[in-house]
């Protein structure tokens, strides 16, 4: 079974998760070394006016301001969990594109490896091959839209849920954003890619996997079983959800970040840097979440 640890802190939460089967004492990240990594989700870039307590255009600054920290704070990499950019009213491909274009600008100011995680909002107007053309992720082959890689002992696994039931990419706005699966393929190559892990892992989707309901993977169930079998499954970073969560299942913490389009610029922002070390991860919330977090036994509750 997993230690559970908690620091009452604002904005900070330790979780405590040992190690399971699968990962021995040499597997440890070692000590004195942490994997540091900065995130943040749902930028939903797009030159366009606010729209209810989305605003749009203030998603460049918010993620300047991220990317500044990050690179001071010299986290190990950056990734971002979906919706990185939006589209305009009315819609084209051409616009939807610059959109993407300026926004990646601004993220690939980090001075370092960068890492995108597909998200519903990213095929909207375009393919995942024009989104993918269109980014960096850091040593991953072009056109990969789930992939793994590993920083200092740890795993890190991005997977896609945008998928349609029968099995189509989302492509061109052709989706309902309620619609999200993870194939039968992706899902074997998952099992493969746990299985020669070494150490422990992080996964990283957009869609959240810890429930049912619009904003959950529909075969949820079945990806958390491939999870849960490894032994190896530290924590799942999520987006989504933009309220953001956070979960205990069967000994692996699923973590919703907030996102980062709700209010303006510059009294709301959302990201978060993450240190794994040892038998602890630590989430770090900056300044605008105001997280308080609880702790009750067996679970940990963010109080967001």
């Amino acid at each position: 079974m997993l230690r559970r640890e908690f620091i009452s802190k604002v904005g900070v939460g330790v979780f405590g998760f040992g190690f399971l089967a699968g990962c021995g004492e040499s597997d440890r990240v070692p000590s004195g070394t942490p994997l540091r990594f900065g995130v943040m989700t749902d930028l939903h870039y797009a030159d366009r006016d606010r729209a209810g307590s989305r605003y749009y255009r203030d998603s460049l600054s918010k993620a300047g301001e991220g990317i500044a920290v990050f690179n001071e704070q010299k986290v190990d990499f950056v990734i971002e969990t979906g919706d990185f950019k939006d589209q305009g009213r009315p819609s084209d491909e051409a616009s939807t594109l610059t959109y993407l274009q300026t926004v990646e600008k601004v993220f690939q100011q980090f001075n370092g490896p960068t890492y995108h995680v597909l998200g519903n909002h990213d095929m909207d107007s375009i393919s995942k091959q024009q989104f993918l053309g269109n980014v960096e992720n850091t040593g991953i082959a072009a056109g990969r839209n789930y992939y793994s890689f590993d920083v200092k002992g740890v795993h890190c696994v991005v997977l896609d849920a945008n998928f349609n039931s029968d099995g189509s990419d989302y492509d061109h706005g052709n989706f309902n954003w309620t619609d999200a699966n993870i194939p039968n393929a992706e899902i074997d190559w998952l099992k493969d890619d746990l299985a020669a892990a070494k150490g422990i892992v992080v996964v990283f989707l957009h869609q959240l996997l810890d429930g049912e309901g619009s904003v959950y993977v529909n075969n949820a169930v079945d990806v958390r079983k491939v999870l849960e079998d490894s032994g190896k499954v530290a924590a799942v970073f999520q987006g989504h959800h933009h309220a953001g969560s956070y979960n205990l299942i069967n000994g692996i913490h699923y973590y919703t970040l907030k996102a980062m389009i709700e209010g303006p610029y510059p009294e709301n922002n959302v990201f978060a840097i993450v240190e794994v070390l040892g038998d602890r991860m630590i989430v770090t919330d900056n300044r605008a979440t105001k997280s308080v977090y609880r702790f009750d036994q067996p679970k940990l509750t963010p109080q967001f």
